[in-house]
């Protein structure tokens, strides 16, 4: 959390200056947190690369959409871009209403009681809406979270993120030798061999999954992700290989176990699911920084809690506005002022998905209880690790609410 904490005390220190510099061991990087400077490296196709610490992600992920340079990257995006199609990501509503309707039972159970902590409960059903749509798999994280797989998925974001922060344990040696490396590797065998067995015997009933249009009881099948990349091919004709396919079915499931617990514009605008998007510069930057010179090779960090906070664009930013984003509002506002789902070439892929699943989520909350928060917005400190989490969760008071007459 200090970590985090330091680096946006430090864009509110230098607030009039375009950019700074820090050092984590090693490694400089320059932090970014300006509409106009961001604009220069997320809008520049140059600049796709991502930063040194995700690096770290590699033998959880290995090189899929979100980890991949270059060649790779441009085929991966050009071949999945079509199964995040809004046609097809409508297919996934039933799963998200299922879900939903789970989490109002356990709600429920929890109205009229007093506050209580709603993080988990949250980020559980979000884990198994995307457990179901990426590998159709059902995992019921919301009635088992003792499970041992929901607990490697939080294991193991913990575990690479305290290492990006610990740069004595970068050295693979120390690592494993004084660190966790262990652990590390022990969790990442759970989590691989799920997936890996999920995808294998997808492949093998491939034939029951897709529909069977000679049938007399002819019924669509519910698709996962999974489905559409075992049938996805390149240009050149091939498919996917389990390898292929499993580095893209694990980034899914990384990028997506969180992304409920921020609802909408307002909460996207303060919060946001991610505490930074980071870019290596691959090529210099000269004179486009107020006189500031970013060499070929830096590691670019964007701070979009800082950037989102401009009193430019956003006058008074903490204050609960959401008229602020309507259309008219909007005029004149830069587009890189507002980037919760980073912008440029390498946009997140599955904004469409976070955002209805939110709205999914939150309507069947909101058609069911009264909600009052229990906590100032000062008290939810966000800690900054792969994901932004609330320091000390997100407290609320539940009421059920009547059903409306006919």
């Amino acid at each position: 959390m200090e970590f985090f904490s330091q680096i946006v005390n430090f864009t509110y220190e230098f607030r009039d200056a375009p950019l700074f510099n820090i050092w984590v061991g090693p490694i400089p990087f320059v932090v970014l947190f300006h509409a106009e400077t961001v604009e220069k490296v997320l809008s520049n196709p140059v600049h796709l690369d991502k930063a040194f610490a995700y690096k770290f992600l590699h033998p959880w992920l290995g090189t899929g959409l979100l980890t991949s340079t270059g060649k790779k990257w441009r085929q991966r995006r050009k071949i999945l871009t079509p199964t995040f199609h809004f046609s097809i990501l409508t297919d996934f509503l039933q799963v998200m209403n299922e879900q939903a309707e789970i989490l109002v039972e356990k709600l429920e159970k929890k109205a009229g009681k007093g506050s209580f902590n709603c993080f988990s409960d949250i980020t559980l059903c979000a884990l198994d809406i995307i457990c179901e749509t990426a590998m159709g798999r059902k995992i019921y994280a919301q009635s088992d979270s003792e499970s041992e797989y929901v607990k490697c998925v939080y294991r193991m974001s913990d575990i690479v993120s305290h290492r990006q922060r610990t740069p004595w344990f970068w050295p693979d040696f120390i690592y494993y030798f004084f660190g966790e490396g262990k652990k590390h590797d022990k969790t990442l065998k759970i989590l691989h061999s799920f997936t890996y067995k999920v995808i294998k015997e997808r492949s093998e009933n491939l034939s029951y999954i897709e529909s069977d249009s000679d049938s007399e009881n002819f019924k669509k099948k519910r698709q996962a992700f999974l489905d559409m990349l075992l049938k996805t091919t390149d240009e050149d004709g091939n498919k996917l290989t389990h390898q292929d396919i499993q580095e893209e079915v694990d980034t899914f499931m990384f990028e997506g176990h969180d992304t409920t617990a921020a609802s909408m514009n307002w909460a996207l605008h303060l919060i946001g699911s991610h505490p930074e998007v980071q870019r290596k510069v691959q090529q210099e930057l000269q004179e486009v920084f107020d006189g500031f010179n970013v060499p070929k090779g830096a590691n670019a960090i964007i701070i979009t809690y800082t950037l989102h906070r401009d009193p430019r664009y956003f006058p008074e930013p903490e204050e609960f506005r959401p008229e602020r984003f309507f259309p008219e509002n909007s005029v004149g506002r830069p587009p890189y002022a507002y980037v919760p789902f980073s912008a440029g070439l390498r946009n997140c892929i599955g904004q469409r998905f976070a955002l209805m699943e939110e709205k999914v989520v939150l309507a069947s909350i909101l058609r069911n209880f009264n909600v009052e928060a229990c906590q100032k917005r000062e008290e939810i400190r966000p800690v900054g690790e792969l994901i932004l989490r609330p320091e000390q969760g997100i407290w609320i008071k539940l009421e059920k609410r009547e059903p409306l007459a006919p």
